[in-house]
């Protein structure tokens, strides 16, 4: 007997994930974008400008669904050339593993970590990026900033929805919290 499990690939209604969201939590992905140099080092973090989930206008890391079937991996690379285009030529390993995992809730006193949409589980990676990155889609900038530069409190200022925390303990990861 044939399997009769509907295994249709691509993106939600609006309607329809709205219904999920309000159901299920959504997994996600989230990469921290950085320049290394030739020994590995973090010398830049890459943070983009664009509005939030929440209306505001913030600094950010890149951020989107896992999709229906759709490896860790191929969502990354995704979602990185969503935000930063497709020549920004990500250096993902074959396996990778998260350095973190956060959960987004609409209240905000559960976690620090913050959706009004939704209930989701993210996978943080730290990802070196070597090629040309741009504004792309919903971005409307990118800052590349030293680990120091992007650890300050006006940059962390800047940050909504707990990603300053998410950003610390990328760069904690990282090796190279100031």
């Amino acid at each position: 007997m044939a399997d009769q499990t509907e295994t249709q690939q691509g993106w939600l209604t609006e309607e329809d994930i709205a219904t999920v969201r309000g159901r299920v939590p959504i997994v996600y992905v989230e990469a921290v974008p950085v320049r290394v140099d030739d020994h590995g080092e973090v010398t830049r973090i890459g943070l983009l400008l664009r509005a939030m989930p929440d209306g505001t206008i913030s600094r950010s890391v890149v951020s989107g669904r896992v999709l229906f079937g759709e490896r860790l991996r191929d969502a990354l690379i995704r979602n990185i050339e969503k935000d930063l285009g497709s020549l920004a030529l990500p250096k993902i390993p074959v396996d990778p593993a998260p350095c973190t995992v956060v959960e987004y809730f609409p209240d905000s006193d559960v976690s620090g970590y913050t959706d009004p949409r939704q209930h989701a589980v993210s996978l943080v990676y730290v990802v070196p990026v070597e090629g040309i990155c741009e504004p792309s889609q919903i971005t409307l900038d990118i800052a590349w900033l030293t680990p120091t530069e992007a650890d300050s409190p006006e940059v962390r200022a800047e940050m909504t929805s707990g990603q300053d925390r998410l950003l610390r303990v990328a760069l904690a990861h990282a090796g190279c919290l100031p």
